[in-house]
């Protein structure tokens, strides 16, 4: 669990508000619970750490004011629209026997030990968060999901998570799916169209169209007329 220092702070204009983060600070409140809301401030840095933090908005955090700790949930952060730095961070009093709604982030592992997705097969992810209801002393960090000896086709629904005790999804009344193993998808590529039959002539008739000859076509054969014409002439000579 982590540990962040915190002060009270007294502000109460925007201008004061204004000055307190240029000076690096972040202003911040714990409210929940019956006792009264505190008005905090952190240092910038520590919150950017917290930020970082996997899943920091379901993590429950101590925090440390003039040497008395208390358990908090972060709920809400509001950044500056230009800068992107945080501006302002609320934090909820963790009560004993009450109950929250968080929404919490799914890790699914062993991967590599799925003869389904060895096999070729798709993790088709659902569900990246779980909304639940939990005690604020008993809230999962995680929800874990062990891949290991599923095949093609497996759902994995909420049933097969072990949920901590008195922990319990917001949807009821159906096993809800989480995530399944999908069959890999296989891109067919377009057949090779199959040239039809007389192509060829077709396009040899195309090309004496566009006025192309064969060789020895188009020559000129008035020379032979002639001497057929003269051996005619000849011959009905001798019969006279």
């Amino acid at each position: 669990m982590s540990l962040i220092q915190a002060t009270i702070r007294n502000t109460k204009t925007r201008g004061e508000l204004n000055t307190l983060r240029k000076d690096g600070n972040v202003p911040g409140i714990i409210y929940g619970g019956e006792s009264a809301n505190e008005k905090i401030s952190l240092l910038k840095k520590e919150v950017k750490n917290l930020i970082n933090k996997e899943n920091f908005l379901s993590n429950v955090i101590s925090i440390k004011i003039d040497e008395k700790e208390q358990k908090v949930l972060p709920r809400e952060i509001t950044f500056d629209i230009i800068s992107d730095e945080p501006t302002h961070i609320d934090f909820l009093r963790i009560v004993k026997g009450s109950k929250i709604i968080l929404e919490i982030p799914v890790k699914f592992i062993n991967n590599e030990l799925s003869p389904g997705l060895k096999r070729g097969g798709v993790l088709n992810i659902v569900r990246r968060k779980v909304e639940l209801k939990c005690p604020t002393e008993n809230i999962p960090t995680e929800l874990v999901v062990d891949l290991e000896g599923l095949e093609i086709g497996t759902s994995i629904k909420i049933s097969s998570i072990n949920l901590p005790e008195n922990v319990s999804p917001t949807i009821q009344g159906r096993d809800f799916v989480i995530a399944t193993v999908a069959a890999p998808t296989i891109v067919k590529e377009p057949e090779k169209p199959v040239e039809a039959e007389g192509e060829t002539a077709e396009g040899t008739e195309a090309a004496a169209a566009d006025g192309e000859t064969k060789p020895g076509e188009g020559e000129d054969k008035s020379a032979e007329t002639d001497k057929s014409k003269k051996e005619d002439d000849k011959s009905a000579a001798e019969k006279k």
